[in-house]
C-alpha cells in the first residue's frame, strides 16, 4: 500500500513540472515579466531534473532510503512554499530548479525501493496521471484562485507520502558497493538509455503539440483525456509484461508504436481516428517506455540508485529535446522517426 502513497509524491511532483504550461500568462502578469521569461520556468524544472537526478543520486546514494525520501519530500514542500510567496521572479526561477533537484532525487531513490515491473508501474503511473492532470488543474486554480494556489496544492499533495517513507525498507539508498564501482556498471547501459530517451522524446514531442493539432478535428479535452487514458494503461500493462517479457514488449511494441505514429500523421484530421489512435499511442509509448525503464534498473542491479538516476536524466533529455524537434515539423512524422530509431538501438544491443 505504501507504495501508492510513494506514487502520490511521484504525482505531485509530475504535476508540478506539467502544471507550469497553464500558470505562464498568470504568472507573466503578476510578476511583470514577459510570457516568454514566464516560460522560461519550464525549462529551468526540466534543466534542474536533468542535472539533479545523477548528483543527487551521488549525494545521497549512502543516506538511509526513508532519510533520503524525507529530505527530498522536504525540500520539494519548501521550494513551492517559497515559490508561492515570493514577488521575485529570479526568486521563483531558483525554486523550479531547486524543486526540479528534489524530484529528480525523490524518484531516483523511489525506483530503487521495489524493482519489480508491476511496483514501478505503480510509481510512474503517478507521472502517467500528471501528465493529464497538470496542465488543465493548474489553469483551473489559477483562473479560479490564482497561479499561487497551484503551488500550494501541489505542497499539499506531497504531505500523505511522509506516512509511506516510514514504510519504506530503511537500508542504503545505493546498496553496497562503492560510487566509482555502480558508475563503471552503467557504461554498458549507455544504449538502453538512448533507447529511453529517443522514445521519451516522440512521446513528449506529440504530447506538447496534440491540443493544437486536434483544436477543429475533435474536442481537445477528449482527445487529451484519451491519451492520458492510454499512457495508464500502458504503463500499468508494462508492469505484468516487463518482467516476463521484456524484449519482445520493446520490439514488438515499439513496432506497433512506429506504425501508429505514421498512420496518426495521415489520418489526423480525422476525428474518430484521432481520438482512438491517441489512446493507443499513448498506451504504447508507456508500454515500451516503463518496460525501458524496469530493463534499466535490472541490468544495473548493483548500481541501483545511480541506475535510477541515469534512467530519470534519459528521459527527461528526452521530454526536452522531443518538443523542440516536433516543433520543427509534423510531430507525428517526428515521433515516427525517432521511434524508428529507437528501435535501430534496440536491435543493435541485442546483437552485442
Amino acid at each position: 500500500m505504501f507504495l501508492y502513497f510513494l506514487a502520490l509524491g511521484v504525482f505531485a511532483m509530475g504535476t508540478s513540472e506539467f502544471m507550469l504550461a497553464g500558470l505562464v500568462p498568470g504568472i507573466a502578469a503578476a510578476l511583470g515579466v514577459s510570457v516568454a521569461q514566464a516560460g522560461s520556468l519550464t525549462s529551468a524544472f526540466a534543466a534542474g531534473m536533468v542535472a539533479g537526478a545523477p548528483l543527487m543520486a551521488a549525494l545521497s546514494r549512502t543516506w538511509r532510503r526513508r532519510i533520503a525520501l524525507r529530505a527530498f519530500l522536504v525540500l520539494f514542500v519548501v521550494a513551492h512554499v517559497v515559490g508561492g510567496l515570493t514577488t521575485s521572479f529570479a526568486v521563483l526561477l531558483a525554486t523550479r530548479v531547486v524543486a526540479a533537484v528534489a524530484n529528480a532525487g525523490f524518484l531516483a531513490v523511489a525506483l530503487t525501493v521495489e524493482r519489480r515491473g508491476r511496483a514501478i508501474a505503480v510509481l510512474l503511473g503517478g507521472t502517467t496521471l500528471a501528465c493529464v492532470a497538470g496542465i488543465p488543474g493548474g489553469a483551473l486554480l489559477d483562473a479560479a484562485f490564482g497561479w499561487r494556489a497551484a503551488f500550494w496544492t501541489v505542497a499539499g499533495l506531497c504531505l500523505p507520502a511522509f506516512a509511506a517513507v516510514s514504510r519504506v525498507p530503511d537500508t542504503p539508498a545505493g546498496g553496497t558497493a562503492d560510487l566509482r564501482s555502480e558508475l563503471r556498471e552503467l557504461r554498458p547501459l549507455a544504449g538502453v538509455l538512448l533507447l529511453g530517451a529517443l522514445v521519451n522524446a516522440a512521446t513528449f514531442g506529440v504530447f506538447t503539440y496534440l491540443a493544437p493539432v486536434a483544436e477543429g478535428v475533435a474536442p481537445v479535452p477528449v482527445v487529451l483525456a484519451a491519451f492520458g487514458a492510454g499512457c495508464f494503461a500502458g504503463i500499468t500493462a508494462a508492469g505484468r509484461l516487463a518482467d516476463r517479457w521484456p524484449g519482445r514488449v520493446i520490439t514488438i511494441g515499439g513496432s506497433l508504436l512506429l506504425a501508429g505514429w505514421v498512420v496518426l500523421a495521415l489520418t489526423a484530421r480525422v476525428p474518430a481516428a484521432l481520438v482512438v489512435e491517441a489512446f493507443t499511442q499513448g498506451a504504447l509509448s508507456f508500454a515500451v517506455g516503463g518496460t525501458v525503464i524496469t530493463r534499466i534498473l535490472h541490468l544495473a542491479a548493483g548500481a541501483p540508485t545511480m541506475a535510477g538516476s541515469y534512467a530519470t536524466a534519459a528521459l527527461n533529455i528526452g521530454a526536452t529535446a522531443g518538443p523542440v524537434l516536433a516543433g520543427a515539423a509534423n510531430p507525428f512524422r517526428v515521433a515516427a522517426g525517432l521511434v524508428a530509431a529507437a528501435l535501430v538501438v534496440h536491435a543493435l544491443r541485442r546483437r552485442t
